[in-house]
């Protein structure tokens, strides 16, 4: 394998983790001539160990098929341990089951096999904007406000926590995102384009049919028996969240 340059502080640092030692070499080669510091794993257990290292990856590449766990179960340790570098996952699975589970396992992309280096690439800079522009909302004025409440369904920004009615729900990653960019709109009618760049990002490349399997799931965990529906469908627009039982929100 070539020679790839030494790493410096203002390379943006990548961690491959897949065990197919001539996508990896071409991976390394390609992410070097681009300008990134690239690390290999070549198992999921040595993936996970680099992705908790000190300074964690900037952005992590991640197979679904390893020969000692599976990419969707690292995902989850790594994201169970408090890490949030954007994931890209490599996979051969193409239906919207399996692309649900990744992302429900917090990745953030993902990349069906064969693939084009310059579609990888694309993905990886779009990541890294998303990535960047989340951090500088979080540092910014005006970010979001610690508390939403509609209709006795509260979220806590700060500790993730959603409630409704005194009975904590279980949210996954992605299912909470949508669900903090719902009630960010509070009381507005949300395009299914917009939700679906504010969720998934202005480059996402997947199928918009995600947005209505999102939008089941969550409605399966907030609605409440005796409780009014919060989330509501505008047909051919997209949706809002509003308390119909509340005057002041219709």
């Amino acid at each position: 394998m070539a020679q790839l340059r030494e790493p410096s502080d203002q390379m943006i640092r990548v961690l491959l983790v897949d065990d197919e030692v001539r996508l990896t070499e071409l991976l390394s080669l390609e992410l070097d001539v681009e300008g990134y510091a690239v690390e290999v794993a070549s198992d999921g257990a040595t993936g996970l160990m680099k992705a908790r290292s000190n300074p964690e990856p900037d952005l992590i590449v991640l197979d679904w098929n390893l020969p000692d766990f599976s990419g969707v179960d690292i995902c989850q340790r790594i994201r169970s341990s408090g890490v949030t570098t954007p994931i890209l996952m490599l996979t051969g699975h193409d239906d919207i089951a399996d692309r649900v589970k990744a992302l429900d396992a917090g990745v953030d992309d993902y990349l069906v096999k064969p693939f084009s280096i310059e579609e990888l690439m694309a993905r990886l800079r779009a990541m890294q904007r998303r990535a960047q522009g989340f951090s500088g909302t979080a540092q910014g004025q005006g970010s979001d406000p610690t508390f939403m409440e509609v209709g006795g369904l509260t979220l806590n920004v700060n500790t993730r926590d959603v409630h409704r009615s005194g009975q904590r729900i279980q949210l996954s990653v992605k299912e909470y995102e949508l669900l903090h960019f719902l009630m960010s709109g509070s009381g507005k009618v949300l395009e299914r384009s917009e939700i679906m760049k504010g969720v998934w990002g202005e480059d996402f490349y997947g199928d918009d049919n995600l947005l209505d399997v999102y939008i089941r799931y969550l409605r399966q965990k907030i609605e409440i028996k005796n409780q009014p529906n919060l989330i509501h469908t505008v047909r051919g627009v997209g949706f809002i969240v509003r308390d119909e039982s509340n005057p002041s929100m219709s």
